[in-house]
């Protein structure tokens, strides 16, 4: 029997099959089920994220609420998956969440969009340095809590 800690993850769990309604194989893509649970994660999502901008708005200068929401989102994720790929196969309640929580919820509460936009904005009016420290900060400080965030569930999760 092969640790926890060394099962390899799916190589695209979306693509892989499960038994549709009439016993056939349904690509997790097609599933109405699982559509449904991503569109409706995704507007989760994009209305935490707009509550957020509307209570905290940036204005000018450094886009610290967007920098908050991305950072964040990178950690939950990082989180998330950790714990349900410890949990067993991506199949049932746990593609479920993972669909809802990561792709939908996560998807759509982060914005990397804005991250781009927000960059060339800064960029256009004469703050290179800071659209600089802007880009690369958010995806460093994203890089360093999903780390953290890895690593802090393999611990709780090996107890």
């Amino acid at each position: 029997m092969t640790d926890e800690a060394e099962r390899p993850l799916p190589h695209d769990p979306d693509l892989e099959v499960e038994e549709g309604p009439g016993g056939d194989p349904e690509p997790a893509h097609l599933n109405p089920r699982l559509i449904a649970l991503t569109f409706a994660g995704g507007c989760v999502g994009v209305a935490l994220r707009a509550l957020l901008e509307f209570a905290m708005p940036d204005g000018s200068g450094f886009p610290k609420t967007t920098f908050a929401i991305n950072v964040t989102g990178a950690l939950f994720l990082a989180v998330l998956i950790e714990w349900l790929a410890r949990g067993g196969p991506d199949a049932g309640r746990r593609r479920a969440l993972r669909l809802f929580l990561g792709t939908g919820l996560m998807g759509g509460f982060t914005t990397y969009s804005a991250l781009a936009a927000q960059t060339d904005a800064l960029a256009r009016t004469n703050q290179p340095w800071v659209a600089l420290l802007y880009a690369v900060g958010t995806i460093a400080a994203g890089f360093i809590v999903s780390v953290l965030g890895v690593v802090v569930m393999r611990r709780e999760l090996s107890r």
